[in-house]
C-alpha cells in the first residue's frame, strides 16, 4: 500500500506539473501549482521530513500561493470574466472523466484508511526495530526553532518584505482610477 500511495503521489505531482506548464490560463494553473505543493507534501512524509511537510502546506500553500490567488484575482479582470465563461468543466475535461478521477482518489483515500488502520506501514516497522524511530520527545523543533531565530532571522525578514510588496502591487493593480 505504501508503495502505491507513493507512486500515487508521485504521478499527482509530475502530472499536475507537466499540466501546469502547458496551461494558458493562469487561474487553472494556480489552482494545478496548489495541487503539486500539495502532492510535494505527501511525498516529504513519505521520506520521513514531517516537519518539512508541514512547513510546505502552512508556507508555500497557506501564504505564498494565497497571495498569488489574491494578486491574481484583484489584477487581472478579463482574465477572470474568461474562467467563468468556461465553467463545467474540470481542467476542460468532461464531467464524467472528472467523476471517474474524483472517484478514483476517493477509492485510493478509503483503501490507504483502511490499510493503515489494520497495521503500521513496513517502513515505520523497521524504523521501530532500528531504532531510528523519530519521537515526539526528540529535540529536532527545539533546534529547528534556534536556528529559525538566530542564524536564519534575515532570510525570513527579506522574504516577509518581499510578501509585503506583492501584497502593496496586488492592491495598487486591483484600485479603480479616478476620472479627472
Amino acid at each position: 500500500m505504501e508503495s502505491i500511495l507513493f507512486y500515487a503521489f508521485a504521478t499527482l505531482a509530475i502530472g499536475s506539473a507537466l499540466l501546469l506548464v502547458n496551461l494558458k490560463n493562469i487561474a487553472r494553473a494556480l489552482f494545478l501549482f496548489f495541487i503539486v505543493l500539495f502532492a510535494m507534501a505527501g511525498l516529504y512524509l513519505f521520506a520521513l521530513a514531517d516537519f518539512v511537510a508541514i512547513t510546505q502546506i502552512m508556507v508555500y500553500v497557506g501564504g505564498v500561493l494565497i497571495l498569488m490567488l489574491f494578486a491574481f484575482m484583484l489584477s487581472n479582470k478579463e482574465l477572470l470574466k474568461d474562467l467563468q465563461d468556461s465553467s463545467g468543466s474540470f481542467l476542460n475535461m468532461p464531467r464524467w472523466q472528472a467523476i471517474v478521477l474524483a472517484l478514483g482518489f476517493l477509492t485510493l483515500l478509503i483503501l490507504g484508511i483502511r490499510e493503515w488502520q489494520q497495521s503500521l506501514p513496513t517502513w515505520i516497522q523497521q524504523a521501530r526495530e532500528n531504532n531510528t524511530e523519530i519521537i515526539p520527545t526528540d529535540n529536532n523543533i527545539q533546534q529547528i526553532g534556534l536556528r529559525f531565530m538566530t542564524f536564519y532571522v534575515l532570510p525570513f525578514e527579506v522574504i516577509s518584505i518581499f510578501l509585503m510588496m506583492a501584497l502593496i502591487g496586488a492592491s495598487h493593480l486591483s484600485r479603480k482610477e479616478r476620472n479627472r
